[in-house]
């Protein structure tokens, strides 16, 4: 049995599912800490018998050998009697505790803190984000105070300082560094005496657009330091200093927005009506590269479609809304705000032009209705997107199409079981935009069916169009793809069994889909994405929900709380959670959140859940729970169903 020791806390030993391992008395565990915290090497009874009493008994040797028996038995269940352990290991006189070094998060922690001091500075932010959130308290924290435990805290809890220093100073490095303020400012003020600490707030502070700020906490650590230890000056503090005055370009490595887009904007060198198209075809070429491009791309074009309608002149407001034809793969709006007032505008300007338009100018801004207004039940924005299509195709136009189609993909979602009506939809655009030349439509096919066959469990398929997806994506340099398919490639990792070598693997394979998606520039996918995927992991090896508080759940915790108050043994706040429980919007997620809710039903025997919850799923008997964002899934639907069946009957 493959077991994982965790000592970053409370000392806990669990099992590659995260079943609890009971190991004894706080003795015992105090005996298996201490052969922990000796890293593999082997500590002689005697050094055991004085870290253990302050004046060992007499019996103190045996008693040490009866709690190696009885540790050995708790953590090699399976061992034949008298034979050798392979856990816990006789060296002369002495033990040696023989658990690879990743099954324990204290040496897991070191390992990673030592791997990234020269690692590239996004390399290291993901995987020391990952490693703090191992830390649940005081190292050791259910033992008291010894000899040999004060010092391993003292050397656990300073590596932990090093830790949080070296992810700000990465994320500092990669522009990111103003989210990091709250955590800085604490960890500044709670060790006062680390300089270093000061140098991060201050950069951050500066980062965030708040010089006068950074230099007002330069000069306070300065006065710190002299009142409190005697130090006249730090040459830290003096270089940031020197750097913030003279606007030093490395305090700022992301470059500014309008060098980063190059987009037209200046009236003297183009008329309005280049200038603002011109706005929004740049945009447009820009957003397909992901990242902070896509953010500002979607910045400017709304910009663009702002200003053209002040000129109150409709046709240049149509065609700078048309000039901007991205694909979109995600059914949640990035800026749902911007994408209403992007919506309202359409329509206004659609009014306006009345029925004279140009079909095809039409047809686009229909499309862009359909695209804007996504993940609703409104009937209106799904006969934008089909009356769009019509249109294209009595033009044969390919690109008016393809755009068309795009808008029927994302209005599918209003109904569910509509994955047959979105594999259709996928071969034509693939189809179309492999004979049209139309490659960023082409892609957006080849990752509908990536969907399609995740939904349906056709794994066979969806990779074969993760290849060609993959192959487009290099050719005609769009990044986004890769953490797209990235994510699928996790969600096919959780359908195997685990790993009894490393059992968290996925979660850390999802850990770095996260961080992958938090520089994509997509927050409509990112946001809440990471707790829900480790909440689908933790229900397929029925755990409980996880409860970490640095997790956010974004737009899905009204669903996960009621299993966060299970988790947390509060049924009757789980309850009243589930009472409140909203209903699923109409998008990619519709299908895992309600999973999630027939789990929460089951669990808290709630009748009326539960036969909303297979009301809601019968549709989609055949195909995996969460199976069409690509990214996460929660089982086949029909074993859901037969359970709320089972339950439901026997109720």
């Amino acid at each position: 049995m493959e077991i994982l020791v965790k000592v970053l806390g409370p000392i806990e030993v669990t099992d590659a599912e995260g079943r609890p391992v009971p190991v004894g008395s706080r003795r015992r565990r105090e005996l298996l800490g201490r052969l922990v915290a000796a890293g593999g090497r082997a500590v002689p009874l005697p050094v055991l018998l004085d870290d253990l009493w302050e004046d060992p008994p007499p019996a103190a040797a045996g008693t040490v050998r009866t709690f190696v028996a009885e540790l050995r038995r708790a953590l090699e269940p399976d061992r034949p009697p008298r034979t050798r352990s392979h856990t816990i290991e006789t060296v002369g006189t002495g033990y040696a505790l023989r658990i690879p070094r990743a099954h324990v998060d204290a040496h897991r922690f070191e390992d990673t803190l030592r791997a990234t001091h020269d690692a590239p500075s996004g390399q290291a932010a993901r995987a020391l984000s990952e490693a703090l959130s191992w830390w649940r308290g005081e190292p050791y924290a259910d033992l008291d105070a010894s000899p040999w435990l004060t010092p391993e805290r003292a050397r656990l809890a300073e590596l932990h300082r090093q830790a949080v220093e070296l992810r700000a100073r990465a994320m500092l490095d990669l522009g990111r560094g103003a989210p990091l303020l709250p955590e800085l400012e604490a960890f500044a003020t709670a060790h006062p005496w680390r300089e270093h600490a000061w140098v991060l707030v201050a950069h951050a502070l500066y980062q965030a657009g708040r010089q006068v700020d950074a230099l007002a906490s330069l000069r306070e650590a300065r006065a710190r330091l002299l009142d409190r230890f005697g130090l006249e000056s730090a040459d830290s503090l003096d270089h940031l200093e020197r750097d913030i005055l003279r606007h030093a370009p490395h305090l700022t490595p992301a470059p500014r927005d309008e060098d980063r887009l190059r987009l037209l904007t200046r009236t003297e060198a183009t008329g309005t009506y280049t200038r603002l198209r011109s706005m929004s075809t740049v945009a447009r070429a820009a957003a397909v590269t992901g990242g902070t491009n896509l953010i500002l791309a979607q910045e400017q074009r709304a910009a663009a479609v702002a200003e053209a309608e002040r000129t109150e002149d409709p046709v240049l407001t149509a065609r700078v809304i048309a000039a901007y034809d991205v694909p979109t793969i995600w059914t949640r709006a990035d800026d749902p705000g911007r994408s209403e007032v992007l919506v309202a505008t359409t329509r206004r300007t659609l009014h306006r032009l009345g029925p004279g338009a140009p079909p095809a100018l039409r047809a686009r801004l229909l499309a862009t209705i359909g695209l804007e207004h996504r993940g609703t039940r409104d009937r209106w924005a799904l006969e934008a997107a089909t009356e769009a299509e019509q249109l294209a195709r009595d033009l044969q136009d390919p690109g008016v199409l393809v755009l068309a189609l795009n808008a029927r993909f994302v209005q599918s979602f209003q109904r569910p079981g509509r994955t047959g009506e979105r594999d259709v939809i996928a071969d034509e655009l693939i189809d179309l935009s492999s004979r049209h030349d139309l490659p960023m439509f082409e892609i957006l096919g080849h990752l509908i069916k990536i969907q399609v066959g995740a939904a349906r469990g056709d794994n066979e398929t969806a990779r074969q169009h993760v290849v060609a997806a993959g192959r487009l994506a290099a050719m005609h340099e769009t990044p986004l793809v890769d953490v797209l398919t990235a994510a699928f490639r996790t969600m096919q990792l959780a359908e195997r069994p685990a790993d009894p070598d490393d059992p968290d693997e996925v979660a850390h394979a999802y850990r770095a889909v996260a961080a992958d998606l938090a520089g994509a520039g997509m927050p409509g996918v990112e946001a809440g994405m990471l707790p829900l995927a480790l909440l689908s992991l933790r229900m397929r090896h029925r755990r409980p929900a996880p409860t970490d508080p640095t997790l956010d759940w974004g737009p899905y915790r009204p669903w996960a709380q009621p299993l966060l108050h299970l988790a947390d043994g509060d049924v009757v706040a789980a309850r009243e959670a589930a009472a409140v429980l909203p209903r699923p919007p109409a998008d990619h997620l519709y299908d895992a959140l309600w999973a999630v809710n027939a789990h929460t039903a089951i669990l808290l025997q709630d009748a009326s859940l539960a036969t909303q919850a297979h009301d809601a799923l019968s549709p989609l008997r055949g195909e995996i729970a969460g199976g069409t964002t690509a990214m996460i899934g929660f089982g086949p639907v029909d074993d859901i169903l037969a359970a709320l069946d089972q339950y439901l009957v026997r109720r």
